[in-house]
């Protein structure tokens, strides 16, 4: 499974550290995935999300 929000569509990033002599070090900023049991479509699922997506309250969490 890839490390992508299945709600938002959240995915990682590149990003660039740069040191005092201006080199670039390229690392990957992966997004905050939990594994939740989500109610989609009236059936139970299990599916990565976001935290953020779940702070807004996109996600409905199966009982």
């Amino acid at each position: 499974m890839s490390k992508k929000c299945e709600i938002c569509g959240k995915e990682s990033l590149k990003a660039a550290s740069r040191s005092f002599s201006n080199k670039q070090n390229v690392y990957r900023q992966q997004p905050n995935l939990q594994t939740v049991r989500a109610e989609i479509n009236g059936q139970v699922k299990t599916i990565k999300v976001c935290t953020s997506c779940l702070k807004k309250g996109k996600v409905k969490k199966a009982v």
